[in-house]
């Protein structure tokens, strides 16, 4: 049973918050997004927040949480989507914006503490090598680089990059282990795996090194376009590209940019499906080259070389799509949450057009482009007027039923979303690294019940490591 009390007395000096309030506050992520989960985590708050400053402190932390029976959550700066940092049992609430160095760069690489913001890491590194991160999410201004790694999959740069769950993308982590005398494990290769999109469970992220690569100017560019297949077709071919310098590529369907893209508003007629762009600057002729193929195609907003005034208040071309798009929406019709797709390759195109025109404006089309295993394809982060949970799984049924796989974003456990496969190498390691279950316990169905069955077809987007074996 666990013992704040004694707890307290054996932090000594490390900074606890045990204001309710903010506690509160710090116990919550973008939860909300899911009317699901905001009613089943509405309630959830930790009892203290602890703030480390130090890898030395962090260690003595869990070596204390260890001693007392304490659970620890792990927390970035809470930018996630579906409870992966709200303590489910309570306990501590380990915040890691304390760690926030960067540690090293070099040509191609950059090593940081797990709460250093990607935002500032790529100041660091334009302003010390021009280079930048490959992959970041739509919060990158806000998003920290371990809470990334432990709870993202993908995003801007998953159009050329592919996304986190690919070789090469992370090249090493260490994590603490949750013990008497807690250990640092540094993982590569294979291994990265199974700390990778697992919300702490399996270690705490105490170190982190990704790619860079070279930071370009990039141009926001919308195109837009009559009907979604057409926006779509586009943005599949431009995708394949494979000469110009793409950063982020997103579909939106109408009318959801002319009503919820406030700022850009005015360069958005209401009937236009659009196509949102990041290109480097010097490929911007050659894209706009190649746009000019697509007969049925408009340039709606083109950054280059617009006035400073007109540019003024506009968020990044970024910030209208992945997770974005729906908190823009949700700022105008807090009743509209959202889903997760994927449309496979190669008959992705044609699955988009089939489920837009079933479900029409109920479920307005998002598409994020991607490389995924290779070959470029799309995932939706489509819109949902939500009505009732019934329909909701109802949609999502059809959804599965019609082809397209949905990585459920109204579920809060690592296999029940469909993003993390538990298999018996997983499981293994959390034993090792966290003997009593300490680490955000409530999110891994596998250490909970005894029964669970590792045998799921169900599509993965962080497939097991048994198969690897």
């Amino acid at each position: 049973m666990m013992d704040m009390s004694a707890l307290r007395a054996d932090l000594g000096d490390i900074r606890v918050e045990d204001n309710a309030k903010i506690v509160q506050q710090k116990s919550r992520d973008f939860y909300w997004y899911s009317p699901v989960l905001k009613r089943q985590l509405d309630h959830v708050t930790a009892d203290l927040v602890v703030t480390p400053k130090s890898k030395d402190e962090l260690l003595q932390v869990l070596a204390a949480c260890y001693r007392h029976d304490v659970p620890v959550t792990p927390r970035g700066t809470g930018t996630g989507n579906y409870g992966q940092a709200m303590p489910l049992s309570g306990g501590v609430l380990l915040d890691l914006s304390g760690l926030d160095k960067v540690l090293e760069i070099a040509p191609g690489r950059v090593t940081t503490e797990p709460g250093a913001i990607l935002a500032r890491i790529d100041r660091e590194t334009r302003a010390h090598s021009a280079q930048e991160i490959r992959l970041h999410p739509s919060t990158y201004n806000t998003a920290s680089l371990g809470g990334f790694i432990a709870g993202g999959s993908g995003g801007v740069g998953s159009i050329k990059w592919g996304g986190l769950r690919d070789f090469g993308n992370v090249i090493s982590l260490e994590v603490a282990t949750m013990e008497a005398e807690p250990r640092l494990l540094k993982l590569t290769g294979e291994d990265l795996h199974k700390v990778c999109h697992a919300y702490g469970t399996n270690g705490i992220i105490t170190e982190v090194s990704v790619p860079l690569a070279p930071a370009y100017r990039w141009v926001d560019v919308i195109i837009g376009f009559p009907t979604l297949r057409d926006a779509a077709e586009y943005a599949n071919d431009l995708g394949e590209q494979d000469g110009l310098a793409i950063k982020e590529l997103a579909v939106v369907a109408a009318p959801v940019p002319h009503d919820y893209f406030l700022r850009h508003k005015k360069f958005l007629p209401r009937e236009q499906h659009i196509a949102v762009i990041m290109v480097a600057d010097f490929a911007l002729d050659a894209m706009l080259a190649f746009t000019r193929r697509y007969s049925r195609s408009a340039v709606l907003f083109n950054a280059h070389g617009m006035d400073d005034a007109d540019l003024k208040g506009l968020p990044p071309a970024f910030e209208l799509g992945w997770n974005h798009t729906t908190l823009r929406a949700l700022r105008v019709d807090p009743s509209i949450t959202y889903l997760q797709v994927l449309y496979p390759y190669p008959n992705q195109i044609d699955l988009v057009d089939k489920i837009h025109n079933l479900f029409g404006d109920e479920v307005p089309a998002h598409l994020e482009f991607v490389r995924f295993d290779g070959k470029v394809t799309c995932f939706g982060l489509p819109l949902v007027r939500y009505t009732s949970e019934g329909r909701l799984e109802e949609i999502m049924t059809i959804h599965e039923d019609m082809g397209a796989p949905i990585f459920n974003p109204h579920r809060y456990t690592l296999e029940e979303g469909g993003m993390k496969q538990t298999d018996a190498v997983q499981l293994a390691f959390k034993q090792e690294a966290d003997p009593k279950g300490l680490l955000n316990p409530g999110k891994m169905i596998a250490w909970d019940d005894p029964d669970f069955d590792f045998s799921s077809e169900k599509t993965y987007l962080f497939p097991g490591l048994e198969k690897a074996g």
